[in-house]
């Protein structure tokens, strides 16, 4: 029987996610399955890899044939790596604790890497907020200036007019006092004019 190492789709339209599984090559996709070996999650960022690392060398050492997806994903995680390594180890080629060793610090340099790219990616999100968080200082700082500059305008609008109305109330009491001086004199008596 010919095995293949496949995706098997579940989850819901638009946000689907898959299980790794075992299965015979004539099954359905979503068919029958010998093992489920973990699962893969796409949605997220990054995507979400579940896989049990012995079950999966131990399947791809016997012979089951994955899929491109799955064989990406298996490379990622290692197994397709370890699996060549065995394979150096059956030639002669090194030795158990060496092939362990090679495979320890491919680990360690991808984590290093994963750990780059994911601080890479926390600066560069700082930054945006950054930013943006400069841009709406700047829109503030705009803002409190064209209020500052119409409060500016409205007091001398409102300095003029108290101007005007004491320029008013001034020639006003002057319009009073002449009517009054005129009304005065109107007053007084008049001499009787000779005759």
């Amino acid at each position: 029987m010919a095995t293949k190492i496949r995706l098997q789709r579940h989850g819901r339209k638009g946000y689907a996610y898959y299980h790794i599984v075992i299965a015979d090559s004539r099954a359905p996709r979503d068919g029958r399955f010998i093992e489920r070996i973990g699962s893969y999650n796409p949605n997220t960022d990054p995507a979400t890899i579940d896989l049990n690392f012995e079950r999966a060398l131990y399947w791809v050492n016997v012979g089951a044939q994955p899929t491109d997806t799955v064989r990406n994903i298996l490379s990622n995680e290692g197994v397709m790596l370890m699996k060549h390594l065995q394979g150096g180890v059956k030639k002669g080629a090194f030795d158990e604790a060496a092939a362990q060793k090679k495979f320890d610090a491919w680990k360690a340099d991808k984590e290093k890497v994963l750990a780059g790219i994911s601080e890479k990616n926390k600066s560069a999100e700082a930054a945006k907020v950054k930013a943006r968080l400069d841009a709406e200082k700047a829109i503030n700082k705009a803002r409190a200036a064209e209020l500052s500059k119409k409060r500016m305008e409205a007091l001398e609008a409102e300095a003029a007019a108290a101007a005007e109305a004491a320029k008013e109330a001034a020639a006003e009491t002057e319009t009073e006092a002449k009517a009054e001086e005129t009304s005065e004199v109107s007053e007084t008596p008049e001499a009787p004019a000779a005759e």
